[in-house]
Order: C-alpha cells, then structure tokens, then sequence
C-alpha cells in the first residue's frame, strides 16, 4: 500500500470496562497504525471508561446521554470522525490483528468498490474461540459485488465492514428509532444500493455470544426489522434511487423473510405481513410458503 489513508475506528460502550478494554486493544494491535480512534459512551455511570481511555494516547472519548441502543452512539462517532475510511466495532467484540489492512488494501486495489466485509468467528463470554462462524456464505457472489437485491430480507454484512467515507455520508446515519435488533442489517440494506460490497473470505472479528435475558426482547423487535425495511425502501422509490418496476420485487423479497419469521410470533407475524403488503396472501408463492413454514417442524 502506497498510501496511508486515515481510518476512523468508531467503538461504541455502555457499562463494559471489562470488555471495553480488550475491545480496544485489538484496535491498538492492528498492523495498521493510521487511525482515528473514538470511543463513544452512552451514558455509563461513573467515570471508569473515561479512565480507562485516558490510559491511552491516542483516543478521542466522548459520553454521551444515555440513548438505550447502538444508533445513536454510532452516529455521534461518525459526526466527529475524521477518516477517508470508518468501521464501527462494539465494545464486547476482538478484531484480528491484519483485519483493517486486509480490508483496507482491498478497497485501495478496487476503487469501484465502497465496502469491505467478511465472516465471524465465534467466542464466548471468556474469550473461549467456539467451533462456529456466522456470516459465512455458501457461494461468495451472495455477498460479493452489486447485491441490493440479495441483500433485502437477509443477514448479508457480517459485523464491522470497512467503508468509504463518502459511502457513509451517502447513506447517512443509522436510524434512532430501531433499537439493539436489525439497526445494523437495516443500515447496511440502505449501503448496498451506493456501492458494490467486496466480500474477503476469512474471519477477521471474533464476535461474542452472551446468554443475557435480552434475547427474548431483542427477538419481538428484530421482527419489526422488515418495516424498517419498507420505510427505506419506499423512500428510495420516491427519489429515484429504486426504479418502480424493481420496487415490488424489494417488497416481495420482505414479505418472504417475513413469512419465515413466523413462529417467532404468530400474531405479531400476521400483522407486519399485512403492513408489508395487504394483498400478501393472494400470491401463490406466498401462499406456498406460509402452509410450509407453518407444518414445519
């Protein structure tokens, strides 16, 4: 690489020095050494992770008013950043040690991309490594190259991509109103339709499982996921940015992931479904779908 461009780290914390800590030295592991980091914290009480960070020479810390969620945090780091590039990372996940400079090579290579991304290794709560990965895909051209289409109903972005500025500035910050459950794959829906994504194939995160009571909470809001996706959607139709001839095929694509969410909640389910599209269920497809999701065991 024959430039060293600036790259904004955004590590969002609420009430995890611990883990915070451990965070942010693999941050300050990374091979590549130009970076812009912030750590933004919602609301912790006390002192200890500005402590913590003043321990460190070279981090910008900035707390914030406790939000309930990763938004706004997020977008708090990308207003004072300064980086040609910015990557999020939460405050209980380890980067590998060459993750920005493989990302980071690879974008300088292919200009006409905007997005590096890869797959997760996971590990438990005591950094154990655990014989599973997520965001691994089963052909790379799933998540490899101009996938807006592909992307809608779906996982596709594994954790912490490295992104241009300007795509970022394009898609414009992460939407407040979504709490800890779908705002990251929302935002990263509204990414694919600025740039085409380069998919790396190895794992460069180590992202943590916890066993937390939350789970339950986060699942009834994850299923509010595919509204948030219509709102965007319906938004891109009216500026131009979806033609309306693809436009119900986007919906048409929410309305299926919708379906397979549907033992999450029976009734939570059935109305989203008829938010999406009232006439769902006059589409043999559909149709099709729904009897095999429901006789499924």
């Amino acid at each position: 690489m024959s430039i060293s461009p600036l790259v904004s780290v955004i590590i969002t914390t609420y009430n995890r020095a611990y883990y915070l800590k451990k965070a942010i030295d693999s941050v300050f592991n990374q091979t590549y050494k130009n970076l812009d980091i912030i750590v933004v914290d919602d609301g912790t009480i006390g002192d200890e992770n500005q402590k913590l960070c003043s321990k460190y020479d070279s981090i910008t810390y900035l707390k914030i008013k406790n939000s309930g969620g990763p938004c706004k945090p997020r977008n708090e780091g990308i207003k004072i950043s300064k980086g040609e590039y910015i990557i999020f990372l939460d405050d209980d996940d380890l980067w590998e040690p060459n993750k920005i400079e493989i990302l980071l090579d690879v974008l300088e290579k292919n200009p006409s991309f905007g997005l590096a991304h890869h797959y997760c290794k996971l590990i438990d709560e005591n950094d154990n490594e655990l014989d599973r990965y997520v965001g691994k895909p089963g052909k790379i051209e799933d998540k490899h190259g101009d996938i807006s289409m592909k992307m809608i109903g779906n996982y596709t972005v594994s954790d912490y991509p490295l992104t241009r500025a300007g795509i970022i500035k394009k898609v414009g910050f992460f939407n407040e109103k979504m709490i800890a459950a779908g705002e990251d794959v929302e935002y990263w829906n509204r990414a694919s339709f600025f740039t085409k994504f380069y998919y790396v194939d190895l794992p460069l995160t180590k992202y943590r499982i916890h066993f937390s009571n939350n789970s339950k909470i986060n699942e009834k809001e994850y299923l509010k996921l595919n509204l948030f996706n219509k709102e965007f959607i319906t938004e891109y139709k009216n500026k131009g940015i979806i033609s309306k001839k693809d436009y119900p095929r986007y919906i048409q694509k929410l309305v299926h992931n919708q379906i397979k969410m549907f033992k999450l909640n029976y009734f939570k389910s059935l109305s989203i479904l008829n938010k999406l599209d009232s006439f769902w269920f006059f589409n043999w497809k559909n149709l099709k779908l729904f009897i095999f999701i429901l006789i499924k065991r």
